[in-house]
């Protein structure tokens, strides 16, 4: 059986919960839909949106340091630009992102929540056109490989939750560290074609559990423990439009250099 996508998510807000998708339109050049459009600064990070430049995470809000915030259930209304945070089933922050007084009430909430990890006052920023705060300069799209999480959730006893490494794409079917070999191809997904550029090196993000905030595990630890490497899953970029959803298969193209 050939490989296909599993799962999709995007993360409006960089460290906060995942959204899932039940299809998605990518476009050539751009990033993945929807995905990492605001960020939280912790303190002043003086950042621009008239002249973006990428920023390391230390520099906001995010899970590798702050564990608490996969506590809490997020979700955004494109509609409405407004953000919802619910925790323990019971909202507890709303804001309009387009908004000066809805940022302000949701850096506000934060700024509670965090308490003495922050670093100086918040501020929710909003990426312009053509800018995304992701962790790396090349993460238009992070492709995961449900198959390379079963073996390594296997070998250190426990049954890894895809969230954990926050994804854009979950595929299957594929082998075991099989996404390795599509760096350096092309590969056609549902409608979109995409060339797989780099493996991701993975962060102390992944030792937090999902929902509950609790770090219990050494991801990259085990990795480099057991592999020699801390890599999981992989970056590409859209190079041809197009649709793609769950289900939709995932064929490999001839190898070209990218």
């Amino acid at each position: 059986m050939s490989a296909r996508v599993a799962a999709l998510w995007r993360y409006p807000v960089k460290g906060l919960s995942a959204e899932p998708l039940d299809a998605v339109e990518l476009t050539a050049g751009d990033f993945f839909p929807g995905d990492r459009l605001f960020a939280i600064e912790n303190g002043p990070t003086h950042f621009d949106p008239a002249a973006p430049v990428w920023m390391p995470k230390i520099r906001f809000l995010m899970l590798m340091r702050d564990e608490s915030l996969a506590r809490l259930a997020t979700r955004y209304d494109e509609a409405t630009t407004t953000l919802t945070v619910v925790e323990d089933g019971r909202e507890v922050a709303r804001g309009d992102l387009s908004s000066v007084e809805g940022r302000a009430a949701i850096a506000g909430y934060f700024a509670g929540f965090i308490g003495a990890a922050m670093r100086g006052p918040a501020d929710v920023l909003t990426a312009p056109a053509g800018f995304r705060f992701t962790d790396s300069r090349k993460g238009f799209v992070s492709i995961l490989n449900r198959a390379s999480l079963e073996e390594l959730g296997a070998r250190i006893g426990r049954t890894l939750d895809p969230l954990r490494f926050r994804a854009n794409i979950l595929v299957e079917r594929l082998p075991p560290w099989g996404e390795f070999d599509l760096v350096g191809r092309e590969i056609v997904v549902g409608g979109a074609r995409l060339a797989v550029t780099d493996r991701i090196r993975r962060c102390a993000a992944t030792n937090v559990e999902p929902r509950s905030g609790r770090r219990d595990l050494q991801i990259p630890a085990a990795l480099e423990r057991l592999y020699g490497h801390m890599d999981c899953g992989v970056y590409a970029r859209v190079v041809e439009a197009g649709r793609i959803a769950p289900g939709d298969a995932l064929d490999e193209r001839a190898p070209r250099l990218v």
